[in-house]
C-alpha cells in the first residue's frame, strides 16, 4: 500500500474544497416577470427639433406657415389639444389613443367633426435624462413628410 504525501493529501483537500465551494454556490434563481409600466403622454409637449423630408426646419420662421416656439400639443385623458397649429397631422382638437398602453408604437387622432382616425408611428424614448415623443407623419402630400419631437413643458 502506498503512503499518501502530505502534499498529495492537501492537494486532494484543497480539490475537494473548491468542489463544494463551487457546489454550494450553485443554486437556481427565480426569474421574476418585470411588468413593463404603462406610457403616461398626458401633460402639454412643445416641440424641440422639426424636420421635413430629412431637412431641419425648427430654426425656420415663417409667421405664415411655422412658428415653433408656439406650438402646443396637449393631452389630458382620451382627448388633445392643438394651440398654435402647424403643419401637423391634424388641424382640429379631438380624441387620440395608443395601440399598446405598455408599448406604443403607434398613435391615433380623431378630430372633433370627423369620423375618420388618422394613425401614426411614433417613439416615446428617455434622451439625456429627459422623456421626448416623436411622432413622424404626412399632412397630406405623401411627397413631405415630417419629423416633430416634443419634450414636455414643465
Amino acid at each position: 500500500m502506498k503512503k499518501i504525501s502530505r502534499l498529495e493529501r492537501f492537494n486532494l483537500l484543497l480539490v475537494f474544497a473548491v468542489a463544494l465551494i463551487t457546489w454550494s454556490s450553485c443554486k437556481t434563481d427565480k426569474i421574476r416577470s418585470l411588468s413593463e409600466p404603462v406610457k403616461d403622454i398626458s401633460g402639454t409637449w412643445k416641440i424641440v427639433k422639426a424636420t421635413r423630408n430629412g431637412t431641419d426646419i425648427t430654426t425656420v420662421v415663417d409667421t405664415n406657415i411655422y412658428n415653433f416656439s408656439k406650438f402646443r400639443l396637449s393631452f389630458s385623458g382620451n382627448g388633445y389639444t392643438v394651440t398654435n397649429p402647424l403643419p401637423f397631422i391634424v388641424s382640429a382638437n379631438g380624441t387620440y389613443s395608443v395601440d399598446n398602453p405598455q408599448y406604443p408604437f403607434l398613435i391615433t387622432f380623431t378630430a372633433t367633426g370627423t369620423t375618420t382616425p388618422v394613425s401614426t408611428a411614433f417613439t416615446y424614448p428617455i434622451v439625456n435624462g429627459v422623456r421626448v415623443l416623436t411622432l413622424v407623419f404626412s399632412p397630406g402630400c405623401p411627397q413631405n413628410a415630417y419629423s416633430y419631437s416634443f419634450v414636455k413643458v414643465n
